[in-house]
């Protein structure tokens, strides 16, 4: 696969790539001696088996046996093609690769050719909206009413904030002069065919601009502001989804949060793009938002590739509390530490700080969140009165539901003491409750957890295993030995089928590389779990003062398994024969088991 983009490119492309940048956007790494740690992203893990070599340039996970180097790794976590991932890196790097979807169907998340183009479009947009903001008479209003606001200069172009002329088709006209098709312009959502078919408007007309940006920075979509509130128009006025913007998919800000996060080890997850922004004012530069959509598995899986601690952050009006439970409850499952930090009456983040200050958003608010069961009992007492007896029931069982299957013996004996001095009810009788809650959620949680344990059961090394990833191991480090391993009696030196596989891959790499290269083999192959034993093997100790001698042994352990395997199909032969009353074929197979047991 690796012959579809020229070797020269691949080479300045792992060059210019830093393997501890890459994981580094997926795993938290600490620095320990002269690698890097973190919990596997490839199985769940509590203590770090995951390893990541700079000098080496390489990853591997001592717990599931995951390795490989940075274009693998992109392989492997966004399940993508080998060029998909050098077009990630390249892209990155500044590097053009084409992408070729052919073989395999869409390039999976990696950005195609058609995809490029609406990202130019809208990058040419902001560009122009943010242009005519800062520079024109006609964004003057738009610039006074953001300074009104509290936008200071510095926080404009910091999210490249723009204003959109309220005429009918600048825009489209724009696009179509730098050559864009009719096509393209309704993809990208910047522009609107007219109802007879003839020409295009533009989507966003009269509004503060505020662009939507993918993890790497290039804008993806707009959210424009009218600047006086009318009941004509909707206040905000969103992009359409398109190929290159899913709001299940998009957190806002990734690309400005990305190194506060890793810094504070935390996310600050708010409702949307406006209360990331107050924040930024207040000096909180690791948040993230979503675009108005619930938490989704997409979130958080991308959220998880930073930080394992997440302070929610969401309005303080009723709809804000119940998005928030949804969202720490979905985080609180996915083994994230979640806290909530509450906002007082139904104010939103701007709200606050422009009412409170800056210092006290920062301090009082994000600096004092509540813990999540906390929270969730705060929340289940909401428009509750404990003078009616369903009220005071029916707040018990919401914590105690929340407790079971979530809480530490220390959280459930302090909670369960709250819960009896708010309700008046005995301990016993809360704590036997809990019981009853509990044992029904670890029935429930029982054949998942059973087939997690059988999943995870490690795989037993036996002697041949060994033999054959030390001899793997000099085949992939020296193109010599693979003449040797040509000269074997049976013509297949190994004895495993995933070995077997690996010998005829590397056969066909030397075929077409003249010497040895463990990190070109790496990424000629597509199966997974065998770019996983190749690094196993690549990391198999070797004495290189005894290659000869090492090679030999691996050769004849590996003969006398394959002798002794044929040794027992034969016996097993033979039974058969002689309950089918062949006997001159149980006689003749005898005679070979023999014959095999005399060669051993």
């Amino acid at each position: 696969m690796s012959n579809r983009v020229p070797e020269e490119v691949i080479e300045k492309i792992r060059s210019t790539t830093d393997i501890v940048d890459i994981v580094g956007e997926y795993v938290q790494l600490t620095k320990r001696g002269r690698n890097w740690f973190g919990l596997c992203p490839f199985h769940g893990e509590s203590t770090p088996s995951f390893s990541v070599t700079s000098d080496k340039q390489i990853f591997h996970c001592f717990g599931c046996g995951a390795g490989g180097n940075a274009i693998t790794f992109l392989m492997d976590i966004e399940n993508i093609t080998f060029q998909e991932a050098l077009a990630r890196l390249g892209s990155r790097a500044g590097i053009e690769v084409e992408v070729n979807t052919h073989a395999s169907g869409e390039a999976a998340n990696a950005p195609s050719k058609s995809d490029n183009q609406l990202i130019l479009m809208h990058e040419f947009a902001a560009d122009m909206y943010h242009h005519i903001l800062l520079n024109t008479e006609e964004g003057q209003a738009a610039l006074d009413y953001l300074e009104n606001r509290g936008f200071t200069r510095e926080m404009i172009e910091r999210y490249r904030i723009g204003w959109s002329l309220p005429e009918w088709n600048y825009m489209a006209t724009a696009l179509q002069r730098k050559g864009y098709s009719e096509e393209e312009l309704m993809n990208s959502g910047l522009a609107i065919q007219r109802e007879q078919g003839n020409g295009f408007f533009d989507r966003f007309r009269g509004r503060v601009m505020f662009p939507i940006m993918n993890e790497s920075g290039k804008v993806i979509a707009f959210s424009g502001r009218i600047l006086e509130n009318t009941k004509t128009e909707a206040k905000y006025m969103n992009s359409p989804e398109s190929p290159i913007f899913q709001k299940s998919q998009v957190l806002y800000n990734v690309h400005q949060a990305r190194s506060a996060i890793r810094k504070n080890r935390k996310i600050i997850l708010f409702e949307g793009f406006m209360d990331v922004i107050a924040a930024g004012k207040a000096g909180v530069d690791n948040a993230l938002a979503t675009m108005g959509t619930s938490l989704t598995p997409q979130h958080i899986r991308a959220m998880k590739r930073f930080a394992q601690e997440i302070v929610i952050c969401f309005d303080g009006d009723d709809a804000g509390w119940e998005a928030a439970k949804r969202a720490a409850i979905a985080l609180n499952e996915d083994k994230f530490k979640v806290e909530v930090a509450v906002l007082p009456g139904k104010m939103d983040p701007d709200d606050y700080v422009r009412e409170h200050g800056q210092d006290a958003f920062r301090e009082q608010v994000i600096g004092k969140p509540h813990a999540f069961i906390a929270f969730a009992m705060m929340h289940a007492r909401r428009h509750k009165n404990f003078q009616y007896e369903n009220d005071l029931l029916q707040y018990v069982q919401e914590v105690l539901q929340l407790l079971a299957g979530r809480s530490s013996p220390i959280e459930r004996d302090l909670y369960i003491k709250q819960l009896a001095n708010e309700t008046k009810l005995s301990e016993e009788a809360i704590l036997q409750q809990y019981r009853k809650l509990e044992n029904r959620s670890i029935e429930q949680s029982r054949p998942e957890r059973v087939a997690k344990t059988v999943k995870r059961e490690p795989k037993r090394i036996t002697s041949f295993h060994r033999a054959e990833r030390l001899l793997f191991a000099h085949a992939l480090a020296n193109r010599d030995v693979m003449r040797k391993l040509a000269e074997v009696e049976s013509g297949m030196p190994f004895v495993s089928e995933e070995f077997k596989a690996l010998y005829v891959q590397l056969l066909g790499f030397y075929e077409e590389w003249d010497k040895a290269d463990f990190h070109k083999f790496l990424e000629t192959l597509q199966d997974a779990e065998l770019r996983k034993l190749v690094m196993e093997t690549a990391l198999s100790e070797r004495d290189p003062e005894h290659v000869d001698e090492e090679i030999a042994d691996c050769i004849k352990h590996l003969e006398k398994h394959r002798i002794e395997q044929q040794i027992n199909l034969k016996i097993q032969q033979s039974k058969e024969a002689e309950k089918q009353h062949d006997l001159q074929r149980a006689l003749l197979l005898a005679q070979e088991v023999i014959a095999l047991r005399k060669s051993l």
